[in-house]
């Protein structure tokens, strides 16, 4: 038996764009001799529709699509995702369902058995959770079919245990082949998790299993794809491609040997940013990006980013000195875009700095503090550039790394402000790795640039260290603290620090946490972000 695991790049409310791409797939299918194709999880609407789905009409066209679909499955047994309506409604409207299809016909559905509520999910808001695991037979094999969190109490993550286990009961119905359907969404440690998890469901089952990944981004979150195949005993024997859209072609009666699975952290990371980029952008209908170019390092690498994802001919870079920027900066922007070959301008602030300090120091009967003054800068700046993207039509991309936003190491409604935070979930240690790697091949990024102090040269001789720990320092308690939630006394052991030094460090991350609420979306690249799946309220006394 050949099957089809057609890793697509889905957008949210495009019911008939995704549709004519679920049939494009059967027929690559037909012309391929594959009796099954496997789609992601709710392929029709896009993961996840949120609260589009309280949309009646949006359902009653998913409906539609299925029709359309039903079609075209003459000759194959085909598992699209779609939410549908909970005729019983016993709590919530809808389930979040695999409809299956067979020479033309609807044949039924599986239903979602367990349903994530933590991190970015809120499945239970939506979707009733599936009572039945039903079994298919075609071709003589039984198919269970399983969607995505239906398999997850198999993998490392902490929050995915369940009382009810789906992949047992399926092994006492002694199915001879599993097939999942997956919106499961990228972070640094995900795809081997993974591949752990159907290893153990494999060898649970004594069955392959199939996998079909989601592939795009939908606003902060990004689908890696990497949809797979392993034997029965468990062995990884194909995957696809990530970050792409990808045919995954098994062949059940083919003996195939196990494939070593290796990983690149970083460049997965830098083709989730650009990705990341090019959907927020492409989905929507833009085109063209504006960033200022400080000369730093994160400004260089998010135009790296753009230039990637939207092509050197949509990046406009603006430089924006001020009498506190260096010349070498400046120059190191310059180059820059001169590697990339995108569009720079310069337009220096200094004149309307001054203009700002001569009015303000009479409004405050004095000269402005240095915090004030340093804040103004960014202000001005950021004021030219929406003034620059209004005019042109471009989407401003916001250049702050995960360690500043932590810590509120930014200006409000200054260098926070922004259409899309490309490195919003990347630690500034990461963004000096993710510069090596794209210099790996040539200079991209000038050298003096990621040689050089950080500095937001808002004052003489600043650097970063002046208001923050060293970001060795930074971004280990950043990982321990945020994404895996270690407590305070454990974090201090592991990282030799002194408790009323990390207490205090972690008393200003929760301190800069009205800031980050108004930041601009940010990309989502590690377990626990900034935004979705992290709720913390502003005001508190906890600590």
């Amino acid at each position: 038996m050949k099957i089809l695991a057609a890793q697509l790049n889905f957008t949210i409310g495009d019911l008939e764009g995704n549709t004519q791409k679920i049939l494009a797939a059967l027929q690559r299918a037909k012309r391929n001799g594959v009796d099954v194709v496997l789609f992601s999880e709710l392929a029709i609407t896009g993961y996840c529709p949120e609260d589009l789905l309280f949309s009646s009409s949006l359902l009653e066209k998913a409906a539609k699509q299925l029709d359309v679909i039903r079609s075209e499955t003459q000759g194959l047994f085909v598992v699209v995702g779609v939410p549908r309506k909970n005729g019983i409604h016993q709590e919530k409207p809808l389930y979040n369902s695999a409809a299956v299809f067979s020479n033309g016909q609807l044949l039924g559905y599986k239903d979602k058995t367990l349903l994530p509520t933590y991190d970015v999910f809120d499945e239970r808001r939506f979707f009733e959770p599936g009572k039945e695991e039903p079994v298919w037979e075609f071709l003589g094999h039984r198919i269970g079919i399983t969607i995505c969190e239906d398999i997850w109490r198999y993998s490392l993550a902490p929050s995915a245990f369940y009382e009810e286990d789906p992949v047992l009961v399926l092994k006492d119905k002694k199915v001879d082949l599993i097939l999942n359907l997956s919106a499961s969404p990228y972070c640094s440690s995900h795809k081997q998790n993974r591949l752990l998890a159907f290893q153990k469901v494999a060898k649970e089952l004594s069955s392959p299993l199939i996998f079909c990944n989601q592939v795009g981004a939908n606003d902060q979150l990004i689908f890696d794809g990497h949809s797979l195949y392993v034997n029965e005993k468990g062995e990884l024997i194909q995957m696809a491609k990530g970050f792409v859209e990808d045919d995954l072609m098994v062949d059940l009666n083919t003996h195939a040997c196990p494939c070593i699975f290796s990983e690149n952290k970083i460049k997965d990371l830098y083709s989730a940013l650009v990705l990341g980029a090019r959907d927020y952008f492409h989905k929507q209908g833009f085109k063209k990006a504006i960033l200022g170019l400080s000369g730093g390092i994160d400004s260089s690498v998010v135009a790296c980013v753009a230039k990637e994802a939207l092509g050197a001919e949509n990046v406009l870079g603006v430089a924006l000195p001020s009498r506190y920027s260096s010349k070498q900066s400046l120059s190191d922007a310059v180059l820059l875009c001169e590697n990339l070959k995108i569009e720079l301008q310069e337009i220096c602030i200094d004149s309307i700095f001054q203009n700002y300090l001569d009015l303000l120091s009479s409004v405050v009967n004095g000269s402005l503090s240095s915090l004030s003054q340093e804040n103004l800068q960014p202000r001005i700046r950021t004021a030219i550039l929406m003034a620059i993207a209004n005019e042109k039509g471009l989407i401003l991309l916001n250049t702050s790394n995960k360690s500043e936003m932590a810590m509120g190491y930014a200006t409000l409604y200054g260098d926070m402000a922004g259409g899309l935070g490309v490195l919003q979930d990347v630690k500034k240690s990461h963004v000096y790795q993710l510069a090596a790697f794209i210099n790996a091949r040539q200079e991209v990024i000038p050298k003096a640039i990621i040689d050089k102090e950080p500095s937001a040269e808002l004052r003489e001789n600043q650097t970063d260290l002046d208001t923050l720990p060293s970001y060795e320092i930074l971004d280990a308690v950043i990982e321990d603290y945020i994404e895996a939630a270690l407590p305070v006394e454990e974090i201090a052991e592991k990282r030799a620090l002194s408790a009323p030094f990390l207490t205090d460090l972690i008393h200003k991350i929760h301190l800069a946490e009205y800031k980050r609420r108004q930041a601009p979306i940010g990309l989502r690249v590690t377990q626990k972000a900034f935004g979705k799946g992290r709720l913390m309220p502003i005001v508190q006394k906890w600590k």
